[in-house]
């Protein structure tokens, strides 16, 4: 029996050094296999080869990468980033809004706009405007007019004044030369013509009207040496520093909103410049043709910088959570493997992280987990950092860690 045991023992010493060398070799396969450099293409980094070469899908030369690196992060210095437009937010609690889409349209505001018309009957003697589109200050001379009424407007006020003056205590005379002179200011006489009128004792027929707004002249309805009657329109003045915008909607719609609502306004062509409105008015009844009501409300239009018929859209908020964090939409980068944004754990340094999203709008999506408020989050150039991972280390940054 012990004779047994001793040529047992003997054996697995012989048999020791052998197994070592076998393991030896194992390892040395292992290690050489780990330090063989791969290759991978930055647009199909499922293609991955242990030399130089091109991409079968694409054709692009495929790029080294290490294949045995498990550090998630990045890191980049201040120029790459200025580079890949990086930024970073800093994740808080808020309100978020989904929205609803409405197309709409700038309009000339009426309140901001006049029509010029002829106080008295006569020829048009000068235009001095002679064009739509021209803008006009207040004040600036619009028309002449050659008016025979006028003249003896004027005449009867001369006679009338003269006859208060001679006898100031006959009442009766003192109303004539009153009722004179107020009709002569219904003709848009000022004062101080009038007493010019007094002082020089002559009849001036001819009468020059100045516009009472700023405006561009949206119409012009006379030429010059034409006659008009007491009435007639001149011209249009439009005022563009408040604009209407209308919407259209359906009848089934119109339960979510109401007037004195408070919305968001985008006109076409600048769109990083919102404008908050407050819907004035819900036209109660449908348009003429179609099966749609409208919306409006006013904007200011500083420098006349937009112009009526442009297109604008109202963002109509449907359904909103307080207390929730979000992120822009560029943040999130959505794949197979469900979100994941990318967060600064130190200055210059960004590791992927998975999150669970919830509500989202154009701009905005809830985070409901994998963030926590104070948290520096990527907002834009997400897209380039996930890209750079993919090239350096051929992998997707969130492969195998999908989220619930």
């Amino acid at each position: 029996m012990e004779r047994k045991k001793f040529i047992q023992a003997a054996f697995m010493v012989s048999l020791m050094p052998a197994l070592l060398l076998t393991a030896c070799k194992e390892g040395d396969k292992k290690e050489a296999a780990a330090n063989i450099q791969t290759y991978t293409c930055s647009m199909h980094p499922q293609i991955v080869q242990d030399k130089p070469g091109a991409c079968p899908i694409c054709g692009m030369d495929l790029v080294p990468f290490d294949k045995n690196k498990e550090d998630l992060s990045l890191t980049l210095g201040e120029s790459q980033m200025g580079l890949a437009n990086i930024t970073v937010i800093t994740a808080g609690t808020g309100i978020l809004s989904n929205n609803k889409l409405l197309n709409g349209r700038l309009a000339t505001d009426p309140a901001q706009s006049a029509v010029i018309s002829s106080r008295v009957p006569g020829r048009i003697e000068t235009l001095y405007v002679k064009e739509t589109g021209v803008a006009i200050k207040k004040g600036q001379a619009l028309y002449r007019i050659y008016s025979e009424q006028l003249a003896t407007l004027q005449q009867e006020y001369l006679l009338a004044a003269a006859q208060a003056r001679e006898f100031p205590d006959d009442a009766r005379f003192q109303q004539i030369g009153k009722a004179a002179r107020q009709k002569l200011k219904l003709y848009d006489q000022s004062d101080a013509q009038l007493e010019q009128l007094l002082q020089s004792t002559k009849t001036d027929p001819f009468i020059t009207y100045y516009a009472p707004m700023a405006g561009v002249v949206a119409e012009l309805s006379v030429s010059e040496g034409q006659y008009v009657s007491e009435g007639n329109s001149i011209m249009k003045l439009e005022g563009y520093g408040q604009l209407w915008v209308e919407a259209d909607l359906y009848p089934a719609e119109i339960s979510a909103i109401h007037v004195g609502q408070s919305v968001k306004v985008i006109v076409a062509g600048y769109e990083n410049e919102p404008r908050n409105m407050t819907i004035q008015f819900i036209n109660p009844a449908l348009q003429t043709g179609s099966q749609l009501m409208q919306v409006r409300g006013t904007i200011p239009n500083q420098h006349d910088r937009w112009q009526p018929g442009q297109q604008a859209t109202i963002y109509l908020p449907v359904q909103s959570k307080g207390n929730v964090i979000s992120v822009p939409v560029d943040a999130v980068i959505r794949d197979g493997n469900g979100s994941h944004v990318w967060i600064e754990t130190d200055k210059g340094k960004f590791k992927p992280r998975m999150v669970k999203t919830g509500l989202e709008n154009f701009d905005m999506v809830e985070i409901r987990e994998g963030i926590e408020a104070g948290e520096k989050v990527v907002a834009t150039g997400a897209y380039l950092l996930y890209s750079e991972y993919i090239l350096k280390k051929g992998s997707n940054p969130m492969a195998g860690h999908q989220h619930s």
